[in-house]
Order: structure tokens, then C-alpha cells, then sequence
């Protein structure tokens, strides 16, 4: 092989590799900092909505208020599992 070939061969490889090193480093990073865990707060607050408002439906029972409370819950359940996000 001539020396021209080798050399660009040799640039090539090493720019892969940085750029592999890269690569795996903002991947890591990612995940250390939680952003693949996105949307898992919204299915956390899903989770106690829908404990409470069995709370409350077993707790209250066929009264006013816990009928306006478990609407308002059951409510805010549907914002949350439509992705809405507000």
C-alpha cells in the first residue's frame, strides 16, 4: 500500500472513533440525567390520582362532594392519559 492510502485510512479511522466516543458519551449523559425518563412524572401523579379517587369514591359514597371530587380527579385523569399536557 502506498503511504497516501494508509494515511487517509488512518485519518478515517481515528475520526470514526471520536466521533463514536462521542456519540456514547451524549447517550450516557442522557440517561444520567433523566430525560429517558420523560413522561414518567405524569404516570407517577396517574397512579396516586387513581388511588385517591378510589379512596374517596369508597370513603364518600354517592354524596355531592365526593361526586364533584372524583369528577375533578377522574377529569384530570383523562388530561393526563390524553398527553395534553396542561
Amino acid at each position: 500500500m502506498n503511504r497516501w492510502v494508509v494515511r487517509r485510512y488512518t485519518d478515517a479511522e481515528i475520526w470514526l472513533r471520536d466521533r463514536t466516543d462521542r456519540l456514547a458519551a451524549r447517550i450516557a449523559d442522557r440517561s444520567a440525567d433523566g430525560s429517558a425518563d420523560r413522561g414518567q412524572t405524569s404516570f407517577e401523579y396517574l397512579g396516586i390520582a387513581v388511588v385517591i379517587a378510589v379512596i374517596i369514591g369508597v370513603l364518600a359514597g354517592t354524596t355531592d362532594i365526593g361526586k364533584m371530587v372524583k369528577d375533578g380527579i377522574t377529569g384530570m385523569i383523562g388530561k393526563i392519559i390524553g398527553g395534553s399536557g396542561k
